[in-house]
């Protein structure tokens, strides 16, 4: 609704008939419009309203209203009463339909709503021209089916000049190949609506969920999600939309990559394609990417030379004249096996060795073994690559055709003793290094040492048993290998036994007894030597360790944990400990409240967690492990541990009692009761804290404002990964350093003086994961001082190296506490606005510097 552009009366409903006046006026650039007046100032208790027509919601949740007026100055009218007013009040009130009657709804503030009032920034004097003022005032939300705007004269001398009513929305857009529609902006003026997205044509989604947000001003913000041109398709009309690649062009892959023309030895005749077919001829191996040119098969190695030596063979060839284009060419050797010249040939047998082997060979030499002696053969070499198997035709090949000679196999290298008995002896040993064909049988001859007469036995395989020995008596034993081409050498007697010695029958055992002494005594001294290493790695450490330098030390670095646990924890006597009532539950069972007496101190209030029945013995070494962490620790502002019980049931951890408990949830139920004095040094001790576990090497992983406890005195103290605190090399790469304990330690400071507010509000975690990574960073909380947010911005530079360490935090901080007008600079008052104006600003300022997404 907007009155200056109506051409007849408004005839607004008026209330009394005495008060508001409808008349003809004058804008700004002397345009007719319709005003209403009201100038009973004369007059005591004055109650003048003034209700427009029925305004339809159409689905808005908030609405805007924009005044004209002017109002003249109750010092420049003589002789009035007292009650002269500058002001007036702006009410609304909803209906679903056109309802209202002169006399119904009753002109008060119940059943009307009231907005605001309104005061000028100038008023005007009898002697000047009137001073028109604009005001913008906005109500929600909004539920019914539309509203009526009233407003209220209390004894003013002022005219309303225009009434525009407007609501705000974000315009379609599209953004990463995602259109998003036409959104209204949220009932609220901090409110953050979810418009979800669909990808433009031929495009596809590369992460979901789609959606952009809509903030109160009606601009979008953190875009979440992405969708990217398909294959075959590039992005155009500046990356809004999606084409089809033209003709002799294609596109592999989906993403933002342009199009590109078609590889050699291929052609695309039609649009969109996402791979070129290749020419006849040509072809394309599984593993090449489209991208590739189209290949062929290469051409018969050249030059195949064959050299004979009895039954072994060596082959020697050159490159093909033409490898077909590609850089995977291997050379394949079939061979096959001919009876006689006239007969067709067979693959020969897996018994005839090709080395180093048959298929996809690198280099052009091979060496063929175990072939039959005076036999004919026939040898192909294949050049072979990436498309030979795609192709039509076989594999291009030379061929040559050998002869072998006679050749008897070598000596058998070695033969071995396995076990003797008062009359056997049982042998094993390798076979001959060069067989020179299919080795048929072995022979084995023994005699007595000294004697001429010798023994033989036969055996199909590589190991046998003499038998009928007599005992107690050297025996040498010889071994030959026999083929088609005949018997080849014995083995020689002297290396058929052990030490070159005769082998014995019956004696072959006796040093079994004294080998495995020997292993016993070798890991006992291995484990002495372990231990006394272990003891001179240990003092050697103490040297590089200043002293009264104290280092955290994992406790799961112990080989038994509970000696962690005995090492930093003290065991309490369970006569000492009275529990209370229970205030909570944790990981690993109930905490509860309760009292610790000991000896020569006095009773203290206590936090007592409990391990929970029916535990595993993991839970009980990582319920007891958080013990052997906090008991190294001894500072003002971290948890201090008084002890454990490990030997009562349940198995306890007493602690000191934080009387506040968790900082998030204290700061919401006091919010705006401390000073920032005194936010500051809450933030000082949370530094302090922290400083002094990075001096201990000590890495928290999980600093946030509900694991941080506050007692009585406004202490706070850390205890023990979650995103919304969690630096970005944290979340990417597991990354956890004392640079990541800063960034989550700039979370708490927001955390801390927005009082508990929820970092990043109500966005999810991926949101809040795709804004970081884009350089969005939470803009200052209300009455904020700059000096805390400029802290804040360092805790969250990306390079985790130039963050600040916490000691120069905790400097920092000390001199805002010596200094306190320091903290009297707020960012709002830079800005000249209100602290949630100011706020709203710094937001679409960053989000306009790292999101170029401005509707």
């Amino acid at each position: 609704m907007d009155s200056r552009w109506a051409t007849t009366e408004l005839a607004w409903t008026t209330f009394p008939e005495s008060g508001w006046e409808e008349v003809s006026g004058y804008d700004d650039s002397m345009s007719p419009i319709r005003t209403y007046q009201v100038c009973n100032v004369r007059q005591p208790n004055q109650n003048n309203w003034l209700r427009t027509d029925f305004i339809p919601r159409r689905s808005v949740l908030r609405v805007y209203v924009e005044l004209k007026f002017s109002v003249r100055d109750c010092a420049s009218i003589p002789n009035i009463p007292g009650s002269c007013k500058e002001t007036f009040n702006l009410f609304y009130y909803e209906s679903d339909g056109d309802t209202a009657t002169d006399a119904s709804p009753l002109f008060r503030e119940n059943p009307y709503v009231k907005v605001d009032t309104v005061a000028p920034d100038e008023s005007f004097s009898l002697l000047e021209a009137g001073r028109i003022n604009t005001k913008v005032r906005s109500f929600g939300p909004l539920s019914r089916g539309g509203f009526y705007l009233a407003f209220q004269d209390l004894g003013a001398c002022m005219s309303l000049i225009s009434v525009r009513v407007f609501f705000k929305k974000c315009s379609t857009t599209i953004a990463n190949f995602a259109v998003f529609p036409e959104t209204a902006t949220g009932a609220e003026a901090t409110s953050l609506v979810i418009a979800p997205g669909a990808c433009v044509s031929n495009a596809m989604e590369v992460s979901v969920p789609l959606k952009l947000y809509c903030n109160g001003d009606g601009e979008w913000m953190v875009p979440v999600g992405s969708c990217t041109c398909i294959a075959g398709f590039e992005p155009s009309g500046e990356s809004t939309q999606c084409q089809a690649c033209s003709p002799g062009t294609f596109k592999s892959k989906y993403g933002e990559g342009s199009c590109s023309p078609c590889p050699p030895n291929s052609r695309a005749s039609t649009r969109g394609v996402n791979v070129c077919p290749c020419l006849v001829g040509f072809s394309r191996a599984d593993s090449d990417p489209p991208d590739n040119a189209c290949t062929t098969i290469p051409s018969p190695p050249q030059n195949v030379i064959s050299s004979v030596n009895e039954t072994s063979l060596s082959l020697e060839w050159d490159e093909p004249v033409d490898a077909g284009g590609r850089s995977d060419l291997v050379y394949n050797v079939v061979c096959k096996k001919c009876a006689h010249e006239r007969a067709a040939c067979t693959r020969c047998d897996d018994n005839v060795d090709v080395a180093p082997r048959r298929l996809g060979l690198r280099q052009r030499k091979v060496v063929v073994r175990n072939l039959l002696a005076h036999t004919r053969y026939s040898f192909e070499v294949q050049a072979v690559n990436g498309v030979s198997g795609k192709a039509a035709a076989a594999p291009r090949y030379s061929t040559v055709n050998i002869t072998t000679n006679q050749a008897a196999p070598s000596a058998v290298p070695t033969v071995h003793l396995m076990k003797s008995t008062a009359d056997t002896l049982s042998l094993s040993w390798l076979p001959p290094e060069k067989p020179n064909g299919v080795i048929l049988d072995y022979e084995i001859k023994y005699y007595e040492r000294g004697q001429g007469m010798s023994h033989t036995v036969t055996a199909q395989h590589s190991s046998a048993k003499v038998e009928g020995l007599r005992a107690s008596t050297p025996y040498v034993v010889q071994v030959r290998a026999r083929t088609v081409a005949g018997y080849g050498r014995y083995s020689d007697p002297q290396k058929s036994v052990q030490d070159q010695l005769p082998l014995i029958v019956g004696s072959a055992t006796a040093g079994l007894v004294v080998i495995v002494a020997l292993v016993v005594m070798a890991v006992v001294c291995l484990k002495k030597q372990h231990s006394g290493s272990e003891l001179e790695y240990t003092e050697k450490l103490q040297q590089y360790i200043s002293p009264g330098m104290k280092v955290y030390i994992d406790p799961f670095t112990y080989e038994d944990p509970n000696e962690a646990v005995h090492e930093f924890a003290k065991e309490i006597d369970i006569s000492c400990v009275k529990i209370e009532e229970v205030i909570g539950a944790g990981e690993f069972g109930e905490v509860c409240r309760g009292r610790l007496k000991q000896a020569s101190r006095r009773e203290a209030v206590v936090a007592i967690k409990t391990l929970k029945a029916g535990y595993t013995e993991r839970q009980r070494r990582d319920f007891l492990a958080e013990a052997s962490i906090m008991g190294q620790f001894d500072h003002p502002n971290v948890i201090r541990l008084e002890g454990v019980l490990t030997r009562s049931c349940p198995v306890l951890i007493i602690t000191e009692f934080m009387e506040n408990g968790a900082l998030d949830s204290f700061l919401r139920l006091n919010d705006g009761r401390f000073t920032m004095t005194q936010l500051v040094g809450m933030l000082r001790g949370i530094a302090a804290g922290m400083k002094y576990l990075a001096d201990m090497n000590y890495v928290h992983r999980d600093l946030a404002a509900r694991n941080i406890l506050v007692n009585s005195n406004l202490v706070c103290k850390g205890g023990k990964i979650p995103i919304r605190w969690t630096a970005p090399e944290a979340i990417a790469f597991r990354k956890f350093t004392t640079a990541s304990d800063v960034w989550s330690y700039g979370i708490v400071m927001w955390e801390v003086v927005s009082y508990g507010e929820r970092p990043y509000w109500d966005m999810s975690n991926q949101d809040v994961m795709t804004a970081v990574e884009q350089d969005y960073r939470l803009p200052p909380p209300m009455d904020c001082p700059m000096v805390l947010h400029q802290l804040m911005l360092e805790c969250w530079v990306k390079e985790r190296n130039l963050r600040p360490k916490f000691c120069r935090i905790v400097g920092t901080l000390d001199k805002l506490l010596r200094n306190a007008a320091s903290l009297k600079v707020v960012t709002s008052n830079q800005c000249g606005k209100s602290p949630d104006e100011s706020s709203e600003e710094i937001v679409r300022q960053q989000m306009s510097q790292t999101l170029p997404i401005r509707v």
